[in-house]
C-alpha cells in the first residue's frame, strides 16, 4: 500500500487551489478503490479455485473408497449367496441402483419445490414493515 506525503495546510489558499486539490485527492481515492476491488477479486478467485481443487480430489478419494466398498459388498454378499459371485455382484447392484434411485428422486423433489413464493415474501414484507412501524412490540 502506498504511504502518501503528509498535507499541509495553506491558510493562504484560495477557493480554485483547493478545489484543485479536492479533485486530485478524488482521482487518487478512486484509483487507489479500483486496485484495491481488483486485489480483492484475484483473492476470491485464487480461494475458489483452491477450494474447488481439494473438492476435486475429495470427489477422486471418495469415489475410489466407494469402489473398494462395493467390491466388499459383493465379496461378503457372494460368500453368504454360496461363493456365487454373480448372485452377489447382481444383489449389491440392485441395492445400489435402488439407492442411486432414491436420492435421485429426493434431489429432483428438491427442485421442484420452490425456495419462495411471492405470498411468502409479501407475507415477509409486511412482517417488516410492522417490526419497523413499532419495533417494541415484536
Amino acid at each position: 500500500m502506498a504511504v502518501y506525503p503528509s498535507v499541509e495546510t495553506d491558510v493562504d489558499a484560495g477557493i480554485p487551489d483547493l478545489i484543485r486539490r479536492l479533485t486530485d485527492d478524488s482521482k487518487r481515492l478512486a484509483v487507489d478503490e479500483v486496485r484495491l476491488a481488483k486485489l480483492e477479486l484475484r483473492e476470491s478467485v485464487q480461494n475458489g479455485i483452491h477450494g474447488s481443487l481439494w473438492l476435486a480430489v475429495a470427489l477422486a478419494v471418495g469415489v475410489v473408497a466407494l469402489v473398494a466398498l462395493t467390491v466388499l459388498a459383493i465379496a461378503v454378499v457372494s460368500k453368504i449367496a454360496g461363493d456365487n459371485l454373480w448372485a452377489g455382484a447382481l444383489i449389491v447392484g440392485v441395492l445400489e441402483l435402488g439407492g442411486g434411485w432414491f436420492l435421485l428422486r429426493k434431489g429432483l423433489a428438491e427442485f421442484r419445490e420452490p425456495s419462495y413464493t411471492l405470498a411468502a415474501s409479501r407475507e415477509s414484507l409486511k412482517d417488516t414493515a410492522a417490526w419497523a412501524r413499532h419495533p417494541s412490540v415484536h
